[in-house]
């Protein structure tokens, strides 16, 4: 797993080839898990069902911090920032799981996607090193584009039916977005990433059940092969593994030129629901994945031939950076 290092050094103004994998293996699996959430809804209530996940993340990662001696509960005044983040990240996955009661995985998901906008648009005000420039915003605007364009089948005849899942989408990007925000501004990327994600896994644990208790869920404790081998890998790659590598992430690595690539996620649900529910892939959905690869070159270009702004930049992200 990955380790945290506190200097200053250690973070980059550019994504390297470490970044981008993990970018790429991260939004492979959430592109996976939005259907696998879809399937299992079936079975298990949603509400409950995260509930299960988010409880044996936070006691997987409780356990990973024992043993590699990493303090949770030490005093850093992070707690507010902290908590803050829990409870936007506790609204996130709360939106997912009753959103995909009303719609479409892929649907759901191209909504949920819209969050590196919120990041570009609100990290910048208080973080100025990572503004994007001119070329980039078309980047984004091209990737976001190509996104609904590949599931502009979905968007046409009558949806009312689906319109609660919609929006609940749309709410779900929102807070994931500023969950990024409230990370990037806060100060928050100065502790460790164990520490950081056991804020928003914690909060969110200890709100669900109570969640679902409220909505009069029926807690089934029987469950199919089927249901068990989707909690675990909701719980153990998606909540825990994953989640842990991207909060690495973005104490290392520029927030709005990591988001971009949430765009690939809606992309991969579209090719899993193919695989699994026997949907065609279309000449257009392959246009769109390379206008969004281009998209993310353009995002992550970096100024050719100028060293002065690069250590000025350096110097916005140090003075940026300050713990609460």
């Amino acid at each position: 797993m990955l380790g945290y290092h506190r200097g200053m050094s250690a973070r980059k103004n550019h994504l390297d080839g470490l970044a981008i994998s993990l970018l790429l293996a991260c939004c492979l699996f959430w592109g996976f898990q939005q259907v696998l959430i879809k399937a299992t809804i079936a079975e298990i209530s949603p509400m409950f069902q995260a509930s299960l996940r988010l409880l044996g993340a936070t006691a997987l990662l409780w356990l990973w911090c024992t043993w590699r001696g990493i303090p949770l509960f030490r005093r850093d005044g992070s707690w507010r920032a902290g908590l803050l983040a829990g409870a936007l990240f506790g609204g996130e996955f709360a939106c997912i799981y009753l959103g995909l009661q009303y719609t479409t995985a892929s649907r759901l998901t191209v909504f949920l996607y819209t969050s590196p906008f919120w990041v570009a648009l609100l990290v910048p005000l208080w973080v100025g090193a990572e503004r994007l420039r001119g070329m980039q915003w078309v980047g984004l605007l091209a990737a976001f584009v190509a996104v609904v364009f590949a599931l502009r089948e979905g968007f046409t005849g009558d949806h009312a039916s689906t319109v609660r899942g919609d929006m609940l989408g749309l709410l779900a990007g929102m807070f994931w977005g500023l969950t990024t925000v409230v990370i990037r501004s806060s100060g928050l990327t100065r502790i460790s990433a164990e520490k950081l994600l056991f804020y928003q896994l914690a909060v969110s644990a200890l709100a669900f059940p109570a969640f679902s208790l409220a909505m009069g869920e029926v807690w089934v404790w029987r469950f199919s092969p089927f249901a068990i081998t989707s909690l675990l890998l909701q719980t153990v790659i998606g909540a825990f593994a994953s989640y842990l590598a991207w909060m690495w992430m973005l104490g290392h690595y520029p927030a709005t030129k990591i988001s971009v690539f949430v765009f690939l996620t809606p992309l991969f649900a579209l090719l899993f629901g193919a695989v699994w529910l026997g949907e065609s892939v279309t000449p257009g959905l392959l246009a769109a994945l390379a206008t969004v690869a281009v998209g993310i070159l353009v995002v992550n270009g970096k100024p050719g031939g100028r060293l002065a702004e690069d250590g000025a930049v350096t110097r916005q992200v140090r003075d940026n950076d300050i713990s609460l």
